[in-house]
């Protein structure tokens, strides 16, 4: 099978596609013929070797977590989904013709193979962060980094369970976050008062590092009140750097029913193909998405 690989970490310039073995479904596990892989940023920190802690790699080493296709092995022990089945969900080696996924859900109906590539991880981290920095419905959150796949899942979520949204992003991302139904407002100088003026602010998420968690400490006044997972300097804040990941099943079976009650929608921006997994990550890694990018198997 055509897999995207890695033998040593760096730039996106490691990454090569070659043919390697198919794997197989263990126990608890289901294999996948691949349709399409979610794109997500740390795809490209791990190929840099920023968080090997978390996820630790042995080279060579495969590139992606994210996944949707057709079940074509179901491991022992598994229950509940079949041969041929159209899945979504998370594994490892997702860049490939054939995956492993060790968590998954049923595609709603009517989602895209390229759509639901680009929910497991996004929505997953949307969940948890919502749930660590303790927004209640009633209260504003404010979303720096907004237009991306995890802050137009925020977005969404957060607007079905009754909470207001400051999100910010770019100029041209401004009409996008207003049909997510949040208060939109542009980076750059003064965007502090920007945010002041369109209403307090209960809490805030970091989601795009881009140095602002003092800031975000001001508008909110407890460093409790703020989450990222973008900005390895949290501690010098005292705000928590979210990076575990929570129960994915339940996630993917949250975001199952929220699409299929149509309260969620994260369009895909970008897609390449397996040979073009470079220039996935160069893109990423620049920013300035609006929704995800996702690989065509």
């Amino acid at each position: 099978m055509k897999k995207v690989s890695f033998a040593a970490f760096g730039g996106p310039d490691v990454l090569h596609l070659m043919d390697a073995d198919e794997p197989h479904a263990g126990p608890g596990r289901i294999r996948v013929r691949v349709r399409a892989a979610g794109v997500n940023p740390v795809d490209w920190r791990i190929r840099e070797g920023q968080v090997l802690g978390a996820h630790p790699v042995e080279l060579p080493s495969g590139v992606g977590l994210d996944a949707a296709g057709v079940v074509d092995e179901v491991g022992e022990g598994v229950e509940g989904v079949a041969v041929g089945d159209h899945v979504f969900g998370e594994g490892s080696d997702t860049y490939a013709e054939f995956a492993v996924l060790s968590a998954w859900a049923r595609m709603p109906e009517g989602l895209t193979f390229e759509e639901a590539a680009g929910y497991p991880s996004v929505v997953e981290t949307a969940l948890r962060v919502l749930r660590e920095v303790g927004v209640r419905p009633g209260q504003t959150l404010l979303v720096n980094g907004a237009s991306g796949g995890v802050g137009s899942a925020v977005l969404q979520i957060a607007r079905d369970r009754g909470i207001t949204v400051i999100g910010t992003a770019g100029s041209a991302n401004q009409d996008y976050l207003r049909g997510l139904g949040a208060l939109a407002t542009t980076y750059g100088d003064g965007w502090v008062e920007r945010v002041r003026l369109l209403g307090r602010v209960d809490a805030a998420l970091d989601l795009a590092g881009s140095g602002v968690l003092g800031e975000l400490v001001e508008l909110t006044g407890d460093p409790r009140k703020v989450v990222t997972i973008a900005d390895l300097d949290a501690p010098e804040f005292g705000v928590r750097f979210s990076g575990v990941a929570g129960s994915v099943p339940d996630a993917l079976a949250e975001a199952a029913a929220l699409i299929s009650r149509g309260r969620l929608h994260i369009p895909v921006e970008k897609a390449y193909s397996l040979a073009a997994a470079a220039a996935a990550h160069i893109d990423s890694r620049a920013g300035h998405t609006r929704g995800r990018r996702v690989v065509i198997v």
